[in-house]
């Protein structure tokens, strides 16, 4: 289970240049992001790109899995994902949900306040829990089971927040959509 201070790696570096190019071609006028080294070194070509400041936030970051980071999977004797699983002096789902649903007040708050497009920069688990709890959906859009690294997801900045995109990766070479989706390090 990944540390909260892993760095991107050299590919993730690349698929981060690669979303800020996409992002850039978009515009933004304001960029919220994760204060996890991984989420900000995301935004970073990003703000570069858009010459705009990164404002980080706590409420962002990925769930906590408490003493369970830096364990291999393969030591695991029970599924951490599992609905009812409290991690040791980690999140449960409903204290993650809690936080995510405050997330998005923070983003839909600053968005309303924000002159042009606002650029979030989060963790997968985040963006699933924000997509699947308070965005509506139109006929045909679904929620991916997992959210690929550099996944690219638009929301209507009005209420209700509809969903323009979700979790689009086509800024990625096919090898490295492959690996964000399948959760690979990045």
């Amino acid at each position: 289970m990944q540390l909260p201070d892993v760095p991107l790696s050299p590919v993730g570096i690349g698929q981060a240049e690669r979303l800020a190019a996409r992002v850039a071609q978009l515009g933004g006028a304001r960029i919220l992001a994760s204060d996890l080294l991984r989420a900000h070194m995301t935004a970073e070509p990003i703000a570069a790109r858009l010459g705009l400041p990164i404002e980080s936030h706590p409420l962002l970051q990925e769930r906590n899995f408490g003493d369970l980071r830096g364990t291999p999977y393969t030591e695991f004797r029970t599924d951490p994902f599992a609905p009812d699983y409290e991690p040791p002096n980690g999140e449960s789902w409903a204290v993650f949900h809690a936080r995510v649903a405050q997330a998005f007040a923070l983003i839909t708050a600053c968005a309303a306040e924000t002159q042009g497009n606002l650029v979030v920069v989060t963790h997968g688990f985040v963006c699933r829990a924000i997509v699947a709890r308070h965005v509506p959906l139109a006929p045909g859009q679904v929620v991916p089971e997992r959210f690929a690294n550099t996944g690219l997801t638009i929301l209507d900045s009005e209420p209700p927040h509809h969903a323009r995109l979700i979790d689009c990766a086509e800024h990625l070479t096919e090898a490295e959509e492959e690996r964000a989706t399948r959760g690979g390090a990045a």
